[in-house]
């Protein structure tokens, strides 16, 4: 209520009136990283923390919106040239251009967001921002004619073409399909997908924020994606979703020794988020968890998006016998997601936030996690 109240005071101070609020989440993915953008499964749900907007037309062909957090206001109009120079604003801008790029209307709008999403957590604030314009624009101008997969593909080539990110898909569909208690599985290729009932029964899901976010030369996410593409071809295929460890193996001796390892990373990876659909329908939290820990294994050894920090509290959540650890997001900084049997949830908070204040000299943040709703007008 707090952040709608600040939205609400922040929209009449400044527009003089009153618009429609919506929200949309950020989302954790228990399992399957960097698969989207390979063709393969993912395993994400929407989380009690988004990003809000109240937004109301305002009859020109302007776009004018204020942040919040940010504490900057931009305008701009919606023709390609209009782009606006701040980062934030191009998400906003981007998503108002492919919805008319796609046959859909936009006019000009007065808004004011802010969220709650962590930033730099690995938990898709940006996901959250694209998907919450893109529903209400949806609402408030096309009447809702676009469907929900069309929003989430609207928010990817956002990403794409105005922000310089070649992102999968799983982020976008997160935020927009989310449904409380429920994860689901996304087949990146086919679009199918499958909600999987998630109340954990004496176990919780914990995020624990290194608060770290090493800034890399060039893009090393895009990178990782030209490497999973060049075995692809290679093998001649489509994506590595096709790829099985053997047509791996067997070509080995002609692909570098970086886009073998990339591709081990993903291979396995496919089968780890089918494996733990199988142990969620039987209740099995422990392979779960094993296959967790191998996950985080393949992204710090085989893709390297791990840094020193992560793969420290993969550790100490290993010692202190927390069920799955690994780290969560495009890597490099950000936080693990961890599933934790309930009697051991303050031992393990205490211990990872000592040791690593201790070690790196500030302690993490902690985020308890609980599976909720996607995109929607409140």
């Amino acid at each position: 209520m707090e952040m709608e109240n600040r939205i609400k005071d922040e929209f009449s101070k400044r527009f003089g009136a009153e618009g429609a609020l919506y929200a949309s989440a950020g989302r954790i993915n228990l399992i399957g990283e960097h698969t989207d953008y390979n063709g393969g499964f993912v395993f994400p749900g929407a989380i009690d923390k988004c990003i809000m907007a109240e937004i109301k037309p305002n009859g020109t062909d302007k776009v004018k919106v204020f942040s919040i957090d940010v504490d900057d206001y931009a305008e701009f109009g919606l023709e390609e040239a209009d782009a606006p120079e701040q980062q934030w604003a191009r998400y906003i801008f981007g998503v108002c251009r492919e919805i008319v790029k796609r046959g859909g209307k936009v006019g000009g709008f007065d808004a004011v967001f802010s969220g709650n999403v962590p930033l730099g957590a690995g938990l898709s604030s940006s996901a959250a921002l694209e998907s919450v314009f893109a529903y209400a624009l949806n609402d408030i101008f096309n009447d809702n004619s676009i469907d929900k997969f069309e929003l989430a593909r609207i928010g990817q080539s956002t990403e794409h073409n105005y922000c310089g990110v070649k992102c999968g898909i799983m982020d976008q569909f997160a935020s927009v399909f989310g449904k409380k208690d429920h994860l689901m599985r996304l087949d990146c290729r086919s679009m199918e997908f499958e909600y999987f009932p998630f109340k954990p029964e004496g176990y919780r899901l914990v995020l624990v924020d290194s608060v770290v976010k090493h800034e890399l030369v060039g893009s090393p996410y895009n990178r990782r994606r030209e490497s999973c593409e060049r075995v692809a071809a290679k093998l001649g295929i489509e994506t590595l979703r096709d790829a099985t460890m053997e047509n791996l193996e067997r070509i080995k001796s002609e692909i570098s020794e970086e886009d073998y390892m990339r591709a081990r990373f993903v291979i396995g990876e496919k089968q780890r988020v089918l494996d733990v659909c199988d142990a969620l329908v039987k209740g099995d939290y422990e392979t779960v968890g094993a296959r967790m820990y191998e996950t985080h294994n393949g992204l710090s050894k085989d893709y390297e998006v791990s840094c020193e920090e992560l793969d420290f509290l993969n550790d100490v959540a290993k010692e202190c016998g927390v069920t799955g650890s690994r780290i969560m997001g495009g890597g490099f900084g950000g936080c693990t997601i961890n599933l934790v049997k309930n009697d051991l949830y303050d031992k393990f908070v205490k211990t990872a936030s000592d040791k690593f204040a201790q070690k790196y000299g500030h302690a993490p943040k902690i985020y308890d996690v609980v599976i909720s709703e996607g995109a929607h007008k409140c």
